[in-house]
């Protein structure tokens, strides 16, 4: 491990290789970026189009080139006489449509990013409109590589899992900050609503060492809305047919260089129901207010000064359990049980930068935030305190028209405190008492990005150090490769390791809900894992038809990793160190088609082998399908009065905890039943207001009675995390969007 960190390093500061490249932005009149924007050549088959940060890079042909075009749908196209320069910076401007001819084009909702040296999956704000996509959560049914699951059913908490891997092992930002953390892992996704998502990009497998040391199966990054003064108005509303409802209201406006957007979301409970008749709530009762306000100074990329800074809080209460269950009289009852979470949570994050000229700039991440938490599992009392701050300063030099050198330091301080109590304990179950966690991690990191032979290899290499103030140094080196074979296609490879340390409560919740001892081995260890990834993509562009098609394979090795063992005893969950054989092999194959601008059709499959070795035997970890296929098909017509979209996800046999040591009633089988889940949608535009109603589930397709001994949920054998499909059935919904566009 020493010689490959050592030439990772010696690789990183070694590179003053030049390429013949041109670089730069495109940008519209209020200085955002147009994703996707086409870059020509005038006099030459030779483009490419910009990224998701609006940046592109063009190979200046060797016969010499005079005219750049820039063209973007609903801009004005711009021309420029070409002098050489390394960076040429676009900004368009919006067109007026004229009586005489009417051009319209389409953008994509969900591609793969053609620039990026990882494989990313761009999923824009026009996707996340082909469902309901009440929160983060939700905001990946027409993708296959991010796989939502339920933490605990009773209170309806979630993850989002990659290659196979629990929700921990991969790297959620907001904004580019690591906001979903400790406490806020729980339920942070889903604190998120999905009207204030603007983009996501998801990665797979180890990514820059940037933004940290985690990010051991991928990397999520929510960018939320932008301020933007010509729609200084949005409502949505939205009920289901459980009696849930959602409102949401974001405002924008500017003053000077100052642009601002204020967003209220609100959730008000379904109402009782308890279909499969075991006496627990399908649906949990669940209240939320939650403000946020962006503020925005400056264009970034720029030069000279630009900042972003974002106001959070966040109140939220959910409920669940027994039917009969009172939250105001029956917190803590042995006799009706039930589960009840209050949480505060106030937030900060902020991004400021500089930029001297072309080449040299600089870039202060910081953010912070506290939550409060207050909660009953039955006769178990959670509370919970913890305070996050986190800082990340870069330095960025560009020293040829497409390499880049970026170094910095960053520091992040965790304060958690648990405390669990049993009102009544008739079991002996034994992990009651204070938890105290506290982090302090300094660390300092370099990264250095290149191209090679006319652009067709892209090299980024990278290595940080970080020092646990309990754990000391650990070290995280890093690589991406990427070589274009010819214009269309593209192969790439990242390798690389991670760490994190364990929040083992709030990470696995379920153990609190179930009547399982939560037994301490061993003190416990970072989690240590590498990661390698390959993946092939290909472009499709034929008259009336483009797409894509990919296919990737990633591999993840664990050094040490923390998975409660729910096999040995089926009364108790027993938290150690694994340091033996721990492996998730993902393999995925996916194809994307667009026909005659109307018509998007995509598919895919994915194989899972996630398994441990236990003297020579092959483990194969609980919860996760081994074959996985995704069928999604949507239609607009080129008028774009309505929408309609169609997903499918088909999910092959899961392994279940083992129950063999059970009491033969309170045993459940091996495997699961594969099932299907297919959700409709249809939208109707009016202009300035859209209407959405759909159905998700719409075969109604349910686990019956997931809970184990729901007949006696203070027993012994009372365990909510035997949950491997869907348990609401058939869900109708309707909402309505408006948007005030101003001329």
């Amino acid at each position: 491990m020493k010689n490959y960190q050592i030439t990772l390093l010696l690789l990183l500061l070694s590179s003053n290789i030049r390429s013949q490249n041109l670089t730069g932005k495109v940008l519209d009149e209020s200085g955002g970026v147009l994703i996707g924007a086409s870059i020509y050549w005038l006099d030459h088959h030779l483009g490419t189009t910009t990224d998701a940060d609006g940046y592109y890079h063009l190979p200046v042909p060797s016969e010499g080139a005079e005219r750049l075009v820039a063209s973007f749908v609903g801009y004005r196209s711009d021309t420029i006489d070409y002098n050489g320069q390394p960076w040429v910076q676009f900004q368009l401007s919006a067109t007026e449509l004229l009586d005489e001819v009417v051009v319209k084009d389409r953008r994509e909702g969900a591609f793969i990013s053609s620039t990026d040296l990882i494989k990313t999956e761009v999923i824009t704000s026009l996707e996340l409109k082909k469902a309901a996509c009440c929160d983060l959560a939700g905001c990946f049914e027409t993708q296959l590589s991010v796989d939502p699951q339920v933490t605990n059913v009773v209170t309806n908490s979630k993850e989002l899992r990659i290659v196979g891997l629990s929700g921990v092992y991969n790297q959620v930002l907001v904004d580019g900050l690591p906001m979903i953390q400790g406490l806020t892992y729980t339920y942070g996704i889903t604190s998120i609503p999905g009207t204030l998502v603007d983009n996501i990009f998801v990665a797979k497998g180890t990514n820059s060492v940037l933004q940290g040391y985690e990010s051991i199966s991928g990397q999520i990054n929510v960018i939320t809305k932008d301020p933007d003064p010509k729609a200084p108005l949005f409502l949505n509303a939205y009920i289901n047919s459980f009696g849930e409802k959602q409102l949401n209201a974001d405002a924008a406006f500017k003053v000077g260089n100052w642009k601002n957007l204020l967003a209220v979301h609100t959730v008000q409970p379904a109402g009782r129901r308890d279909r499969d008749q075991d006496d627990f709530l399908d649906v949990p009762l669940l209240r939320r207010y939650l403000v946020s306000n962006k503020l925005k100074y400056g264009k970034e990329g720029e030069w000279g000064w630009s900042s972003e800074i974002v106001l959070r809080f966040l109140n939220e209460e959910r409920t669940g359990g027994q039917t009969g269950f009172d939250a105001t009289s029956d917190r803590g009852s042995d006799t009706i049980y039930g589960q009840h979470v209050r949480l505060n949570q106030p937030e900060i994050r902020s991004k400021t930068s500089y930029r001297f000229d072309d080449n040299h700039g600089f870039s202060l991440f910081l953010s912070g935030f506290h939550q409060q938490q207050d909660a009953w599992f039955g006769t178990v009392s959670y509370k919970a305190g913890q305070s996050n701050l986190y800082g990340n300063f870069q330095y960025e030099w560009n020293y040829t028209e497409r390499s880049s050198f970026k170094t910095g330091v960053s520091y992040r301080h965790l304060n958690l405190r648990e405390e669990l109590a049993f009102s009544a304990n008739p079991l002996d179950r034994t992990y009651a008492g204070e938890y105290q966690r506290r982090e302090y991690i300094p660390g300092v990191f370099a990264e250095n990005s290149l191209e090679l032979f006319d652009s067709k290899l892209s090299w980024l290499a990278g290595i940080r150090a970080d020092r646990h103030n309990q754990f000391g140094w650990m070290v995280t080196p890093r690589t991406l490769l990427k070589f274009s074979l010819d214009e269309r296609t593209v192969i790439r490879a990242n390798m690389g390791t991670g760490w994190r340390t364990v929040n083992l409560f709030s990470e696995n919740i379920n153990l609190l809900a179930s009547s399982r001892d939560i037994v301490f081995a061993e003190a416990l260890d970072p989690e240590q894992a590498s990661n390698f990834g390959i993946n092939l993509t290909r472009k499709i562009e034929r008259p009336n038809v483009t797409g894509y098609w990919s296919a990737d394979f990633y591999h993840t090795n664990f050094q040490n990793q923390i998975f409660p063992d729910y096999d040995s005893d089926g009364t108790k969950a027993i938290i150690r160190n694994y340091r033996g054989t721990s492996i998730s092999n993902s393999f995925q194959l996916e194809t994307g088609m667009r026909f005659f601008k109307t018509t998007d059709f995509k598919l895919g499959y994915t194989l899972l082998d996630v398994y441990r070795r236990n003297d020579d035997s092959k483990k194969v970890l609980p919860f996760n399908s081994r074959h996985k296929m995704m069928a999604v098909l949507g239609y607009r017509p080129l008028s774009d009065q309505f929408q309609i979209d169609v997903n499918a996800h088909w999910y092959g046999k899961q392994r279940l905890p083992s129950t063999q040591s059970n009491p033969d009633a309170f045993r459940r089988p091996e495997f699961s039943d594969p099932f299907s889940h297919v959700n409709v949608q249809f939208t109707y535009n009016f202009g300035a207001m859209e209407m959405y109603g759909g159905c998700e589930n719409i075969f109604d397709f349910r686990q019956e009675r997931p809970i184990l001994s729901w007949e006696n949920p203070f027993g012994r054998y009372f365990d909510t995390s035997f949950v491997w499909g869907p348990t609401r059935g058939r869900e109708f919904y309707l909402g309505v969007r408006y948007r005030l566009i101003k001329e």
